[in-house]
């Protein structure tokens, strides 16, 4: 029976939040409108407090009923169909809630909501105009999933439209009423515990950058052009913490699941919210140069509307489908092209026009910067992130020149850069060099007064340190025969001197017992993040070369034949410095620690459910006994890879997933990871037998008794039994039945292996279950039974041997990428605290801009991001 209360809740909540933010805006509005700044209406303040508050408890409201949908296998609404499914774990089921386009808005909206009642209770005097503002861009988003038709107007994408009315098929034609017994699940690739963390890190990120262009907007509107840059670089130091995190967590959970061998392939999607971070980054420079030096208050405000633009610009890019096959993190076009477009006009205009408007109002310092002012370096450097992020939003928007010049008449060819690593990388190796250099530069000279000598004394030790590191590292490389180009000695040398001169600062100032710098941290941590790059990019070495003089197929690419080895099942083959065995697929098993032998388990009609052959334990707690029903993750099969270092003779264990999925171009693979603290080995399954299964051989019929051995190819065979079945789970056995099996012991070359065929009599009706042993090939059937001569007829069948093709590669101190991220983020996050203990004040509050601060010798603290 269809459900249809708990969606027409939800979409009336929709409602709901859409007119509350009309009004919250509108009333906002009102209350700001020829106030000066700390003075408002009190009565449409009041009434604007209040409308955003229900419009808070409506976008609740709205969660609630599409996670219980999702949750409640409620099929016959089209969002829970197409991204959830019965056997799903509830921690995927939250990232099922997001992963269509209408569950990542409202988990936007959701984050905006949250820190719109952050201002209302911190913001004092900036809460009118900026709420506005906020309350503004709210109403825009919540329209993205009303799901309202008007005439021949769609507004909106609701996720509470019923299945019936979202496919014309057939069925409903005769049953309108009818509801999917199942949903088609979650994409295998988000099937991940990043993904449950990184889209709301992702998302919040997006909603920060939205606070200091509100109060960016506010300060235009109100004439108060210098008060907002306080509370704008707290949130901005936020919103670039919780941004970039996201990105990296994104490029974590790329290098674990995608198989592409890496963590970032410049795919526009990704671009796309790299973007906005790199001009986030350098907004939040320009803020701290006005703080210190009352310089840079225009390309402030500019970098500050142009980062909330470029989020908007990315929401359309992903969301709009103009990026088509071009990227495969995309969204569907679900009609909303025109209304996104629509959405970043109105803000782009609105900002462009009310910065032109009070240009000529803005204060411009009078002091002309010299070489030794740190601040002319700080404004280059976000110079240089700037251009950075112009040289991948050109490129990634070839498909939006091609579908403007489509949509006027003009035929366009343009298309993405064939080799989109290359093209980007070579422009961005060289931003990379800048920043390190210029991060290193500007933090010495930010923290004392600079003259030649000064400056000179202050760099002579990192400068000299950093010569001879680069110095040893160039030389380990040519001495392992690998070459280093040009561009990899700067981009060496600027990092180790980004990493040097920002360390050499930071003790300075623990020595002399001042506040650390956020910002000095932050700047190691980027400076590592480049060499970890530059390493494990420039370095990463394919150790699975083909050495056999073999092409496993000619159906192959070259790639594949080149950089792959073949693994036998329990065969060892060589592989760079290591002995490597392919031992068996293995299953999920919810609630048992690792992996479960498939050898263990008796496959039954329900794809999900098997039987125990045997007791499945750990240590000395016994799981499930043999016999016992459990359930499996079927869809994903784990091989497990055994590496065994040929000179220390240590070992250890992968086990790479795969999964055949024709509709997502066939074998679904993704790597396990060895870390060690010097490199990591990547492996993936590159190749596995038919999904089909082995063609298995014609049958061979051998008579037996208990005792018997027959020979079997390469091994032999013992009958050891006819015994009762127990493993009948799906046979649908009754009173009366008959099961009984055979237990044969088979002898390997390293192990020996139970066959277990069965023979059954079911309704005076006989079955057969065969057994198998992929190891080694073989499969045994229990085909008659002769109960006076105590003679068993059995069919033997053989296969090819199970095998896997492996790639694996060794990364080189890729390491120093990911201890980097968790520097920076750290050095951010010290940044936001001192800047908020600076000003004894809770965030984001603050009402009056700090005294301008002054150059000052080192002896002396101060904090910069």
């Amino acid at each position: 029976m269809l459900n249809t209360f708990i969606g027409d809740l939800g979409h009336a909540s929709v409602i709901v939040a859409f007119a509350a933010a009309c009004v919250a805006a509108y009333s906002y509005y009102m209350a700001a409108k020829d106030q000066p700044l700390g003075a408002a209406d009190l009565g449409w303040q009041r009434l604007a407090r209040g409308a955003f508050f229900v419009h808070g408890a409506a976008v609740l409201a709205v969660i609630a009923s599409l996670f219980a949908i999702i949750h409640g296998h409620h099929y016959e609404y089209y969002y829970a169909w197409s991204h959830s499914s019965n056997h799903l774990p509830v921690y995927y089921m939250i990232s099922c809630f997001w992963e269509g386009q209408e569950g990542s808005f409202l988990l936007w909206i959701f984050w905006q909501v949250v820190l719109g009642i952050f201002i209302i209770q911190y913001s004092k005097k900036w809460e009118a105009p900026v709420m506005a503002v906020f309350a503004g861009v709210q109403l825009f988003l919540v329209s993205m999933i009303l799901g309202v038709v008007i005439g021949d107007v769609k507004i909106g994408s609701s996720p509470f439209i019923l299945l019936r009315d979202f496919l014309d098929i057939p069925v409903f034609k005769t049953d309108p009423n009818f509801i999917p017994q199942d949903g088609t699940g979650l994409n295998a690739l988000l099937q991940n515990y990043w993904m449950v963390i990184h889209p709301p890190t992702l998302f919040l990120g997006f909603a920060l950058t939205l606070v200091p262009f509100a109060y960016a907007i506010a300060a235009l509107w109100k004439r108060e052009l210098t008060a907002w840059v306080q509370p704008a670089i707290r949130w901005t130091l936020v919103g670039g913490l919780v941004l970039g995190v996201g990105v990296m967590m994104g490029a974590y959970w790329a290098y674990e699941t995608l198989n592409f061998g890496g963590y970032w392939n410049w795919d526009p999607v990704e671009n796309a919210v790299y973007i906005p971070w790199l001009v986030l980054v350098a907004s939040l420079h320009g803020l701290i140069l006005w703080k210190r030096g009352k310089t840079g208050l225009r390309t402030s405000f500019a970098l500050v509307i142009a980062t909330f633009v470029l989020v908007l610009y990315a929401t359309f890019l992903t969301r709009s489908g103009v990026l088509g096959n071009a990227s495969v993190h995309s969204f569907t076009d679900l009609g909303l092209s025109g209304q996104l477009l629509i959405y970043l006009g109105v803000f782009a205009v609105l900002s462009v026009v009310l910065l032109v408007a009070r240009w000529r109002s803005i204060p411009v310092s009078e002091k002309e910067l010299t070489t030794y002012n740190p601040e002319l370096w700080v404004f280059v450097g976000a110079t240089v992130l700037c251009l950075g992020a112009f040289q991948v939003l050109v490129t990634t928007s070839i498909p939006v020149y091609n579908a403007f010049l489509g949509f006027i008449g003009i035929k366009s060819n343009l298309a993405l850069p064939a080799d989109q690593i290359g093209h980007y990388t070579k422009i961005q190796l060289w931003m990379g060099v800048g920043v390190a250099f210029l991060s290193g530069l500007a933090q010495v000279m930010w923290w004392q007064k600079n003259d030649k000598e000064s400056l000179t004394n202050s760099l002579t030790v990192p400068g000299i340190l950093t010569l001879l590191g680069a110095a040893l590292a160039i030389l380990l490389v040519r001495y392992n025969k690998l070459e280093i180009s040009a561009v990899y000695i700067v981009l060496l040398t600027t990092a180790l001197f980004g990493v040097l001169a920002n360390l050499s600062m930071v003790l300075t100032l623990m020595r002399r017992k001042v506040s650390l710098s956020g910002g000095g941290v932050a700047h190691i941590g980027v400076a590592l993040m480049l060499l970890g790059i530059l390493a494990s990019a420039g370095y990463s070495t394919i150790i699975s070369g083909n050495v056999s003089g073999l092409v496993y197929s000619k159906e192959f690419t070259d790639e594949l034949n080149r950089d792959n080895v073949l693994l036998w099942r329990n065969e060892s083959a060589p592989m760079g410095p290591y002995e490597v065995s392919y031992t068996g697929q293995y299953f999920d098993v919810p609630g048992v620690p690792g992996y479960v032998n498939k050898e263990l388990l008796f496959r039954t009609d329900d794809e999900y459910k098997v039987v125990a052959r045997g007791n499945i334990k750990r240590a000395n707690t016994v799981y499930y006994k043999a016999g016992d029903t459990l359930e499996i993750v079927p869809e994903n099969t784990y091989y497990r890879v055994e590496y065994k270092n040929k000179k220390t003779g240590k070992t250890f264990e992968l086990f790479p997933r795969a999964q055949a999925n024709e509709d997502m171009g066939g074998l679904l693979a993704s790597p396990d990871i060895k870390k060690f603290w010097d490199h990591d080995i990547y492996s993936h399954v590159s190749a596995t037998p038919p999904a089909t299964g082995p063609d298995w051989s014609e049958v061979t019929e051998h008579v037996l008794s208990v005792g018997d051995t027959i020979y079997l190819n390469d091994y032999f065979a013992v009958l050891r039994a006819v015994e009762p079945a127990h493993q009948t789970a799906g046979l649908g056995l009754k009173e009366g039945d008959l099961a009984i099996q055979g237990d044969f012991i088979v002898y390997g070359e390293k192990r020996q292996y139970h066959i277990h065929p069965m023979f059954v009599v079911r309704n005076r009706m006989v079955g057969r279950v065969p057994d198998q042993s992929e190891d080694l090939g073989l499969r045994l059937s229990f085909l008659n039974v002769d109960p006076t001569a105590g003679k068993f007829t059995f069919g033997v069948s053989t296969a090819q041997k199970d095998y896997i093709i492996l790639k694996a590669m060794e990364k080189p101190f890729i390491n120093l990428l990911w201890s980097g991220t968790l520097l920076m983020a750290l050095g951010f996050g010290m940044a936001f605290v001192k800047r908020r203990r600076d000003t004894s004040a809770v965030l984001p509050a603050t009402d009056d801009e700090a005294k301008p601060l002054r150059a000052r010798p080192v002896q002396r603290p101060r904090q910069v991001a």
